[in-house]
């Protein structure tokens, strides 16, 4: 089995903060279900104190989760640390994270603060936390640009004062994995009583190296590792967990580490969040990109023909994705369907299937062939519920290359049937400017695209809409063989996120 490591995962604090990437309440709660599915060690479930859609999102998940550790991360104030604990109070394992950062660069400008003042600050808000719950993380923020030997003091005096988890952030990706290496050694090494916590690590992707610097770590004595699915996070993202675990979990004989993942959830995991984001990951993404087990070559798929091994160190089964594309059509029944979907990782209640299924049928009867990619996406589309304020009834576009563009909207506006008209350039211009008069409020389309799930004339189309009031982003997912229609029901899908979120009605 090998050295036991955990992985803390912060999707939900430092991926949300990837520009473009916020959730509502109802995507974060599937988010930490899904984690908690994986068998994440500690869910790092936000910043309690950001702000009020923050607090309330942590404390639900901090009610819902009931395997993994739930963490709020706070500034070493006593009013942030107040606040993360009564968000996380009703967990079933809460941890409160604290900290402060501890290079020079950081002390001298942002702190404006002596090393001596950051050092007693950092010990008497660890006891602060302390006296709420047993559970204390301390990060020193910027450690991998900090001086080792203030390091290795502060480090000492925060177990002292009763942190359980040491973390030591490669805050802005600056590190190198030799470095990193040598930098974790050095703490093992020097701080006395660092046999009393676990060592965190969590590293930015600034220069490419997240991941190798994550690994050079838990080679060097790591025994936490943060991350995020797909990577997401501030700048260039953080350490991609999938990449992470399955690096562990294939060189057994090089790291001789093992984690408590269940990788076959890892894809459906990367899945959910590039639908809730709309941030899609590359083709040539390791672990979960659309070719990383996809092979072109002759040479290379004669053999994998002969034998998958010579050219896939992993299969797609490990990581939760099928082999086998083409599974269903009309004629299949709810039970095939059912199974296929838990073959695909997906473990869904009655009240999402019999949705599901009948969106199936639907598209069975419009498609030749139903694609594991088709499954996938009508899931997605389903499984984040949206309270629907503003409900699609019916549409017509009339366009052509000597027209002007006309979409005639038919909506139920809470309740209220609205039809109204308005040109455009384009059927999708004109369709969305037709929404506008149905609202009240001001909003601007920040972001629009449209792709094609799977291949083929019959193909679904997948519209991505970002729209944005008072400086927040909202993402919506619309799914049709008609790409239209794809993106009419996008942007109603933003449309009632931002309808539905309190803490964004004004600015």
């Amino acid at each position: 089995m090998g050295r036991k490591i955990k992985i803390f995962d912060t999707t939900l604090r430092d991926g949300e903060q990837s520009p473009g990437c916020s959730m509502n309440l109802n995507e974060k709660i599937k988010v930490a279900k899904q984690l908690e599915k994986m068998g994440v060690d500690v869910i790092e479930a936000g910043f309690a104190i950001a702000s009020p859609g923050d607090f309330a999102s942590v404390s639900a998940i901090a009610r819902t989760v009931k395997n993994s550790v739930v963490a709020s991360l706070c500034r070493a104030l006593p009013k942030d640390i107040d606040k993360a604990y009564e968000a996380v109070k009703e967990a079933e394992q809460p941890r409160i994270h604290t900290f402060i950062a501890t290079s020079d660069i950081h002390m001298k400008y942002k702190l404006k603060s002596s090393k001596e003042e950051v050092l007693e600050r950092a010990v008497n808000m660890v006891k602060y936390a302390k006296k709420y719950c047993s559970d204390i993380e301390f990060s020193a923020e910027d450690a991998s640009r900090s001086n080792p030997e203030f390091l290795y003091k502060i480090f000492e005096e925060v177990i002292k004062a009763g942190a359980t988890v040491i973390n030591v952030p490669d805050t802005v990706g600056y590190t190198t994995p030799d470095e990193y290496y040598n930098l974790i050694k050095g703490i093992r090494e020097n701080v006395p009583n660092v046999d009393k916590a676990e060592i965190s690590v969590h590293c930015h992707n600034d220069l490419g190296m997240a991941v190798a610097n994550t690994l050079a770590a838990a080679r060097a004595g790591a025994t936490q590792l943060e991350c995020t699915i797909n990577g997401i996070g501030e700048r260039a993202g953080n350490a991609a967990m999938e990449e992470l675990v399955m690096a562990i979990n294939t060189r057994k004989d090089f790291y001789a580490l093992s984690t408590n993942i269940d990788t076959t959830q890892i894809y459906p995991a990367s899945q959910l969040i590039t639908k809730i984001t709309g941030m899609k990951v590359q083709h040539n993404k390791a672990i979960v990109g659309k070719n990383a087990f996809a092979h072109e070559s002759g040479i290379h798929q004669h053999g994998m023909l002969a034998n998958a091994s010579t050219y896939e160190i992993m299969t797609p089964e490990s990581i939760g994705l099928s082999k086998n594309n083409i599974v269903l059509g009309k004629h299949s029944g709810r039970h095939a369907f059912e199974n296929r979907l838990n073959e695909l990782g997906y473990n869904l209640n009655t009240k999402q299937i019999d949705r599901i299924f009948n969106d199936f049928k639907v598209l069975a009867d419009k498609k030749k062939a139903i694609f594991d990619k088709d499954l996938e996406a009508l899931v997605q589309e389903k499984v984040i519920e949206v309270e629907e304020t503003l409900k699609l009834q019916q549409f017509t576009i009339n366009c052509g290359n000597t027209i002007t563009s006309t979409a005639t909207i038919n909506v139920l506006n809470n309740g209220n049937e609205v039809e109204e008209v308005s040109l455009g350039h384009g059927p999708v211009d004109a369709a969305f400017k037709a929404i506008d008069k149905v609202l009240d409020g001001s909003f601007t389309l920040d972001d629009y695209a449209l792709n094609s799930v799977t291949e083929g004339e019959d193909a679904q189309g997948e519209a991505t809409v970002k729209i944005k009031r008072y400086g927040r982003l909202y993402t919506g997912r619309g799914l049709s063989t008609d790409v239209v229609e794809a993106s009419i029901k996008a942007y109603i899908n933003a449309v009632n996120k931002m309808l539905n979120d309190i803490e964004g009605q004004e600015g």
